[in-house]
């Protein structure tokens, strides 16, 4: 399949009149536990020196990673969240163990939309920054370990279905913050590929970019949708002005069967109001609190 550009989310020109964009990790694929809980953290803890308080460390990755408000966050995102919250947490502090600021990192995420590997390694040569070949060495590492680790994992129950109802009349665009080369490599491998118009992943830009590019003045008012599992999911879609169809953690098969066999014809009918998505979003809120358990606060 065709690795994709910014040019070709620019120039997308719609096939049909209904589109619908789609978040891969932990949405499609049950890939979020493996992927978080087998690659990113421990190549975290063993990168950055964090086995003296790999309980704490994992505990945090976790929370910012699946558990949280920032789940599906960016890598580089997580990174610095995690090391935020584990500054603060006195059991870390006890053990004389100091998660490094990263402030350059910071600096680049706070101005750089295309997140991924290939604009950090061009910040490093602009730069020549050490604190950014460390976080680079980090990056490399996760993608060389998940895919030698994560296989096998298939897509939720429902969603094949769901991709083979909607293919005839609505544009399908893959919308994710996950490196193009295992968006597209996991997609051919589960043969649902060729169910999408295009395959977005972070070296294209942010979420809300892909949205914008693929569907600004291209759709009627009401006839776009993003489907995620995750509040940034919805931020995006927010953003950029389409409906949003929360699928919930820990209730995926169950969101599925429902979009399958029911708000995929309100949809295309046009009924997917507000009212409509405030009936889900109260338990996907719900799902992803803002406050980790070990926080005092609220």
């Amino acid at each position: 399949m065709k690795e994709h550009t910014r040019e070709d989310l620019i120039n997308f020109q719609p096939q049909h009149d209904s589109y619908v964009g789609i978040d891969s990790d932990g949405c499609v694929f049950d890939s979020m536990e493996p992927k978080q809980k087998e690659c990113f953290c421990p190549v975290t803890i063993e990168k950055w020196g964090l086995a003296a308080v790999s309980k704490y460390a994992r505990e945090t990755w976790e929370f910012v990673n699946l558990y949280s408000v920032d789940r599906g966050c960016n890598r580089f995102l997580a990174l610095l969240k995690t090391f935020d919250l584990l500054r603060e947490r006195p059991e870390v502090l006890r053990r004389d163990v100091h998660a490094p600021e990263l402030p350059e990192l910071r600096s680049w995420t706070e101005r750089e939309t295309k997140l991924g590997n290939p604009a950090l390694k061009e910040e490093i040569k602009r730069t020549g920054s050490e604190e950014l070949k460390r976080v680079l060495g980090w990056s490399l590492a996760i993608n060389e370990t998940v895919p030698r680790v994560v296989k096998g994992v298939k897509p939720f129950p429902y969603v094949k279905e769901s991709l083979e109802k909607l293919q005839p009349v609505a544009d399908i665009v893959v919308v994710s913050s996950t490196p193009l080369e295992a968006l597209i490599r996991e997609w051919q491998e589960n043969e649902v590929d060729g169910y999408t118009s295009i395959i977005a992943g972070q070296e294209l830009g942010s979420k809300k970019e892909h949205l914008q590019f693929t569907t600004s003045g291209k759709y009627k008012p009401d006839r776009t949708l993003m489907i995620g599992d995750a509040l940034g999911d919805l931020r995006a879609a927010r953003g950029a002005d389409c409906h949003f169809y929360p699928i919930i953690p820990g209730g995926e098969e169950e969101s599925w069967e429902r979009f399958h066999d029911d708000i995929i014809d309100v949809f295309l009918e046009g009924r997917y109001t507000e009212e409509w998505e405030n009936r889900f979003l109260a338990d996907f809120q719900a799902a992803l609190p803002e406050n980790p358990p070990w926080s005092t606060a609220g």
